[in-house]
């Protein structure tokens, strides 16, 4: 059944490409857009209080119709190394000093990124200002999605076993959930293949949760026993923004009319 909706779909996009040679310059062409993009940008909303600025570098394909709409779909692997409060993380398993001490009995080598992907159908239009020729202008897109962000735990040589493997997964904040997006920027297609490029400004409002089962550093004290008591499971909702400054490069496929020489 998947192979078939596979081969349907491929065959929809051959179809759609498959049109009369035209010319960017003159007429609004219909065209399947594969693009590579990154971006950067700026947390806010609860994500904030985890993680500083990030990075994105994304891969996608778009289908524009001769009426300058576009439906799109990609996914981004984002990226960082700012990660706030990762001294109280470990706090678990480190030594009163901070450090946290490897199966030689050594202090252990580590560093905590910030990691994560969103994949994303999007739906927008090409707005004919500031134009060169009709397929270029102001684009504005919207759409949906899934997001997720963890912290990675990079132990070298894997040495401390405590943050290591299913260990280390009870202190990623492993955390997902739907996105919506919004873009708003200039999408350009020029008449050579390769100068072609969109850029502007992303926006993100992902609604997530936890995605581990147990949270091992995060503790509530009891008044009964007077003691602290692991709180297992994070049952909270939040709410991450993300606000960035995205690139692409696109390569158009469609039938490219021959130029024209005109001799006196």
């Amino acid at each position: 059944m998947l192979k078939k909706a596979l081969l349907l779909f491929i065959v929809f996009v051959v179809a759609s490409t498959i049109q009369a040679q035209v010319n960017v310059n003159d007429s609004v062409i219909r065209a399947f857009i594969p693009n590579i993009s990154f971006a950067f940008q700026l947390p806010g909303g609860d994500v904030a209080d985890r993680y500083g600025n990030n990075s994105t570098i994304g891969i996608g394909t778009m289908f524009k119709t001769s009426k300058n709409f576009l439906f799109s779909i990609d996914v981004n692997f984002i990226f960082g190394n700012k990660i706030h409060n990762a001294d109280t993380i470990l706090r678990m398993v480190e030594t009163q000093s901070g450090h946290v001490i490897d199966g030689n009995g050594t202090f252990a080598l580590y560093a905590i990124y910030e990691r994560g992907y969103s994949f994303n159908f999007r739906f927008g239009k090409i707005i004919n200002v500031l134009n060169p020729n009709p397929n270029s202008g102001i684009l504005v897109m919207g759409g949906v999605g899934f997001l997720t962000h963890r912290m990675k735990i990079d132990n070298q040589h894997k040495t401390a076993p405590q943050i290591s493997d299913d260990y280390a997964k009870g202190y990623d904040r492993f955390t997902g959930g739907i996105a919506f997006n919004e873009f708003i920027g200039y999408f350009f297609m020029g008449k050579k293949r390769i100068a072609n490029f969109y850029g502007g400004f992303e926006f993100y409002q992902a609604f997530t949760k936890s995605l581990r089962d147990r949270v091992f550093d995060q503790v509530v004290f009891d008044p009964d026993s007077k003691t602290y008591k692991a709180v297992g499971k994070d049952n909270n909702s939040y709410i991450d923004l993300f606000f960035g400054f995205k690139i692409g490069w696109m390569i158009p496929l469609y039938n490219r009319a021959p130029d024209k020489y005109y001799y006196n």
